[in-house]
């Protein structure tokens, strides 16, 4: 599909699926709210639901054509509310969900009963009758994987069923994806990328050789570093968030990180330019100059992000600019 020429948003194929995505899509964590998992926070600041609708439907004006969720987003609030605003528009987007962090009362969310409830409990809340990617949403398959062949032949079948176009898989570290890819045989995988972790993409990475072997899409989550890449908290005033928002735990958002990432910013600022679209486009483009990014799904709160983030699409950065970031950040690399 390549370029619109309507309205100047790039697609790009998700590796070998046949589904043609916009290079950036929109990541519906925050549409679950505050959160919590085995007592931890897992979640976001409230959002309204009319709030979350003009964000999404201006998404689609805009030329997003994917969207990403969870069943834990919300324990299932996120994926009810995506299905709410997409209606009948649902059949000219690719959706994307998610099993693995909601337990709910079964022994694993990777037992194959379970992955069964939560795809039929996902198909409801999204009021439709497929996904077109289904992820594990983790590389944690029980002692010694001992869940893994069954849940990877539990997705298979639902792929046979028409339940599930595409399986996705998700996961945090490297050694993960090297395990779990020749097993699970995903179609899609995706995981954590910024510009302070290129763990996954950069040519020389593990991941980023598979992606390219089995002609695999990448999508990338958290591209803007959960707000740090754009200047929103400083070391002089580190965030209090509320409770249940994941950020609340986070060693990233306290002083002396902080302290380091700040004058980075300050010479981002300098360079591309002081205010928050700027530091969008450059956070966006950045990913997308490695050739294993299929596209970005940063998240949204408002209406306003939506058309910040969506204004990053067809900007892309010089190869010498790309060059120059890498350098910058090299000694404020995030490794877990």
């Amino acid at each position: 599909m390549g370029n619109n020429a309507s309205d100047g948003f790039v697609r790009r194929r998700l590796g070998r699926t046949n589904l043609e995505v916009s290079r950036i899509s929109l990541g519906c964590w925050t549409l679950g709210g505050a959160n919590w998992s085995q007592g931890q926070p897992v979640g976001w600041g409230e959002l309204e639901f009319g709030e979350a609708e003009k964000a999404v439907e201006r998404g689609l004006e805009l030329g997003c054509n994917h969207f990403d969720t969870a069943d834990v987003y919300g324990d299932g609030r996120s994926e009810q509310m995506l299905g709410k605003i997409l209606g009948p528009q649902r059949k000219n987007v690719v959706i994307a969900t998610k099993v693995g962090w909601f337990q709910g009362t079964a022994v694993h969310a990777y037992h194959p009963l379970h992955i069964r409830h939560q795809i039929e409990q996902s198909l409801e809340n999204l009021k439709t009758d497929y996904v077109d990617i289904y992820y594990f949403h983790h590389g944690d398959f029980g002692p010694d994987d001992c869940y893994l062949d069954d849940a990877a032949e539990t997705v298979r079948r639902l792929r046979e069923e028409g339940k599930v176009r595409f399986i996705g898989q998700s996961a945090y570290t490297v050694q993960d994806f090297q395990r779990l890819i020749p097993i699970v045989e995903p179609d899609v995988v995706q995981s954590r990328a910024h510009i302070m972790d290129i763990r996954m993409v950069e040519p020389c990475s593990p991941v980023a050789g598979l992606i390219a072997e089995r002609d695999l899409g990448f999508v990338a989550f958290s591209p803007m570093a959960q707000g740090l890449l754009l200047d929103k908290f400083r070391p002089e005033n580190p965030p209090q968030f509320a409770e249940g928002d994941n950020r609340g735990r986070s060693r990233w958002f306290e002083f002396e990180f902080l302290s380091r990432l700040a004058p980075k910013l300050d010479r981002l600022k300098e360079r591309f330019g002081p205010g928050t679209g700027e530091l969008i486009r450059v956070s966006l483009q950045y990913l997308m100059a490695y050739q294993a990014v299929s596209c970005v799904i940063p998240g949204f709160r408002s209406i306003r992000q939506v058309e910040m983030d969506l204004s990053a699409a067809g900007k892309p950065l010089s190869g010498e600019d790309v060059g120059w970031i890498r350098e910058l950040f090299e000694d404020c690399m995030m490794d877990d």
